[in-house]
């Protein structure tokens, strides 16, 4: 599938006329650092503009990545609008590294990818490469799982513009206009973006409201191009990270979620006791994201070309939340003899990130030599306030109840080399691939956190105190062979990754000790073979990921739902990854993909310090969170201007800890998604495009995530597990004007 995506692609460029293949071209070139090419040896897969366009409607990335082999999509809100998030190969979010245009988007501090601070980024991107495993050298975190490196559309030489409206299941809605320039005095362009998207979701109060803009200049010389541009926007989600009990999807329905709730005279939902619950209207999550990006590329002449990206971004958000009967002792800045009382919290941040990219490209008949590298700095302030406590007059409530600052700074060089031994003799190519990066990362954290530490002398904030320095090597080589229509790799490859925030700040919650976690290692060896024909494409790809100090998800989360994870010795995941492709006829092309696979810890010692088993050794286990089953079928018919795509993915039992425990577990499931079109074209760039998205078709009672843990409490193990179900059939209609 991925390969005739790339054939498509090119196919597409070359049909252009002259000034729009020249702008194509300033696109491509200007992530080349993190992109691989066809003959690189890394399992890829990439979707292209027309795939990008037709899930186009409102939904978050994730629902479109979600097609390419052992990837899944995670959802709270239950329609893939919101809190949204990707695991692939058993890999969390925070493993998978996300760029645009080279720019890392994975949170400095968390690694995590917030989809939807970057509202409506599907109509703005051009182009998604998914790599599968270490990839190639890349900007910002590592990737233990795999990396997406997306680049912004191509700007039009022409003046055009686009209409979206769309709308369906639980009042979702999204309006966006496109307006485009095209090329004046035959150098600029100036191209703008407004978005609005909205869904009460399908789990109650699972509101979202997502307000986003692109905009961007470009200035195209003859051997210099540069562009400036600037996307983001403001969110509101209603908290919905605290998912729901079985017991509680029996009592009040699938939609139900306890956050923000509280005891009043009236309500929806009716507890044992006959008294009725409602809820604080604003425990929602809050913010704001500008991303700017200032691209420059100089071509010399055909050999040498030169680009440089300068890239800062601001954030700032807060949380509001309601929590009753809260131990009032956790909160230094009260004023207060009670012990318990409900109060209304905010957690604040303001973060910075700045700072360059930069590669230099050699490139003659049988050699590609990229090298540079990439710089950048990180502040975040994070501090907590208390607008509202129950008996409390204002005098009683002031300051902060938590202060912390954190910096990090991020850079690293590369070399990268793709060598042409053989080309061109009876249909042969053999190349030979290295790639060799330096990292140096530098983390502080100081302050007080958010977690209450109870002692013999009372209460204090949790102090942070982090100071570590990690300079990491990442070799990778890799060969790979094409002859005619079939094609063969194999690589290599060392990746280091660092711990998060949650990681230092919160191991306190689970461990019985006060060391640091450990940074991770990987070794990824991949064997890939593929066989392309007009119409039949098959593939194979094989993978052993050895670990060291592997940082696995405990299936407990701190306040904040971000995963609380152990550091275990020695693990692995291997598989194989099987791929199909067959076009059928002209207008129908069936493909199909899965993943099978094995993921285990080596001698799994319990470290949680309140688990039934602490500190037994429970052999091998298999890692939270990783189904070793995923598989999907997709059937794409298209003829005229109709086109209808159908997509069934199953994905396998999923652990929430490293137990095996059945009580703790996310069980398997199958769904499907079937997206309808219809495109009528008027005159050359102008057309009006219908589309309906039915998502769940069937309407399969699943879950795509959840949490869980284990404890004693008088002598009697218990275990406690919280779902995120997700909708029914539900639907997403949308009319897309071009002009």
């Amino acid at each position: 599938m991925g390969v005739l995506l790339i054939v498509h692609s090119t196919s597409s460029a070359q049909e252009q006329q002259p000034d729009s293949l020249k702008v194509y071209e300033f696109e491509t070139i200007e992530v080349q650092t993190t992109a691989a090419k066809r003959t690189t040896p890394v399992a890829q897969d990439n979707l292209s503009r027309e795939e990008i366009v037709r899930a186009s409607y409102g939904n978050d990335i994730p629902s479109l990545l979600a097609l390419t082999p052992s990837m899944i999509a995670t959802n709270e809100t239950g329609i893939g609008i919101g809190a949204t998030s990707i695991r692939l190969r058993g890999t969390d979010a925070t493993r998978i590294n996300v760029t645009i245009n080279g720019v890392a988007m994975n949170n400095p501090d968390s690694h995590s990818m917030y989809w939807y601070d970057t509202p409506d980024l599907m109509s703005s991107v051009g182009s998604i490469q998914v790599q599968r495993g270490a990839g190639v050298s890349t900007n910002g975190t590592g990737a233990f799982g795999g990396s997406v490196a997306m680049t912004t559309d191509a700007l039009s030489p022409n003046f055009r513009g686009s209409a979206s409206l769309s709308y369906g299941s639980y009042n979702t809605n999204k309006q966006a206009l496109h307006i485009s320039s095209g090329l004046m005095r035959d150098h600029w362009v100036v191209d703008a973006r407004l978005t609005h998207i909205g869904s009460d979701g399908y789990i109650e109060r699972g509101s979202t409201d997502l307000k986003s803009y692109m905009a961007q200049v470009g200035y195209y010389g003859d051997d210099t191009k540069a562009k400036l541009l600037s996307f983001g926007g403001s969110a509101k989600t209603y908290l919905t990270y605290n998912g729901v009990s079985r017991e509680d999807m029996r009592r009040y329905g699938r939609r139900y979620h306890d956050s923000g709730q509280y005891i009043t005279s009236d309500g929806p939902f009716v507890l044992e006791d006959g008294t009725h619950v409602d809820y604080y209207d604003d425990q929602t999550d809050n913010y704001l994201q500008i991303n700017n990006q200032l691209v420059v590329n100089h071509r010399f002449d055909e050999r040498w070309q030169v680009n440089a990206t300068l890239f800062y971004t601001y954030g700032y958000g807060y949380y509001n939340q309601y929590k009753d009967d809260a131990w009032l002792a956790s909160y230094t800045n009260l004023v207060t003899d009670k012990e318990q009382g409900d109060l209304i919290r905010h957690k604040l941040m303001r973060n910075h990130l700045g700072g360059i990219n930069a590669a230099a490209q050699y490139r003659t008949k049988n050699l590609d030599l990229t090298f540079g590298g990439s710089w950048s700095y990180y502040t975040c302030p994070h501090w907590g306030t208390l607008s509202w406590v129950d008996g409390l007059d204002k005098g009683d409530v002031g300051g902060r109840w938590y202060d912390n600052d954190v910096t990090k700074q991020d850079a690293n060089a590369f070399v990268r080399a793709d060598w042409s031994v053989l080309r061109g003799w009876m249909d042969n190519e053999l190349h030979l691939f290295a790639d060799i990066q330096y990292r140096y990362v530098h983390y502080k954290a100081w302050g007080t956190n958010d977690n209450a530490i109870w002692g013999d002398e009372g209460v204090t904030m949790q102090p942070i105190d982090v100071n570590v320095k990690y300079n990491f090597f990442n070799p990778r080589v890799g060969i790979s062979y094409i002859h005619h229509r079939h094609n063969i790799f194999a690589s290599a490859a060392v990746a280091h990754r660092e711990p998060t925030r949650s990681d230092f700040t919160d191991r306190h919650m689970f461990a019985a000790d006060d060391s640091y976690p450990k940074p991770e290692r990987l070794i990824d060896i991949e064997l890939g073979y593929t066989y392309i024909a007009p119409r039949v494409t098959v593939g194979i790809n094989l993978y052993y990921m050895l670990y060291h100090n592997q940082l696995v998800a405990t299936g407990m989360v701190n306040d904040g739902d971000d995963a609380l994870n152990t550091n275990v010795d020695s693990s692995f995941r291997r598989g194989v990854e099987l791929m199909a492709s067959w076009k059928t006829t002209k207008w129908l092309t069936l493909s199909a993909n899965a993943t099978l696979s094995e993921n285990k810890i080596r001698n799994y010692v319990d470290e949680l310090r309140d688990s039934p088993t602490y500190g037994e050794n429970l052999g091998t286990m298999t890692i939270s969170y990783s189904p070793s089953i995923v598989g999907s079928l997709i059937a794409d018919f298209h003829v005229k201007g109709f086109n209808a795509q159908w997509h069934t993915q199953y994905v396998g039992k999923q652990y929430f800890t490293n137990n095996e425990i059945e009580a703790l577990s996310l069980d398997a499931y199958c769904v499907t998604n079937l997206n309808l079109g219809y495109t009528w074209t008027y005159g050359k760039e102008r057309s009006v495009r219908f589309g309906l998205a039915i998502n769940n078709l069937f309407s399969t009672l699943y879950e795509s995530n959840g949490y869980g843990y284990s404890y004693m409490w008088d002598g009697e193990r218990y275990d406690e597990a919280f779902y995120f179900p997700q909708a029914p059939i539900n639907f997403l209609a949308n009319v897309t004007v071009n002009f």
